[in-house]
């Protein structure tokens, strides 16, 4: 794996642990509540697809290795170009739901 790829996905395990950061102790109706709160966890999110993008760029193989990637940069495109449409739910699911298995996944992927 390239150097630089290699900094894209720690800049993603970066983003991830700020996000758990600032979402310990949280629950949804907080989340809902607190513009700083999701401010602050759809910046992480953005970084994360950023990161993705950048490093599918640097390495394209490196979606087989990565599940979801696409996604990743889709999710980012949606909350950078499409903010209008961006859902509280929809955020809160990825960041409890799929969050802790990419982040996973990404120090697997690092080694």
């Amino acid at each position: 794996m390239r150097p630089e790829t290699k900094k894209y996905l720690y800049d993603m395990l970066k983003a991830c642990e700020a996000i758990f950061e600032f979402t310990e102790g949280k629950d949804f109706a907080s989340y809902e509540t607190d513009l700083l709160l999701r401010s602050a966890v759809e910046r992480q999110l953005m970084i994360v697809g950023e990161a993705m993008n950048q490093a599918m760029h640097d390495e394209p193989d490196i979606c087989d290795y990565m599940a979801d990637a696409r996604e990743i940069v889709n999710l980012r495109n949606v909350i950078v170009h499409g903010y209008a449409v961006v859902e509280n739910e929809t955020i809160w699911g990825i960041v409890q739901g799929d969050l802790p298995a990419l982040y996973d996944q990404v120090k697997r992927v690092l080694g």
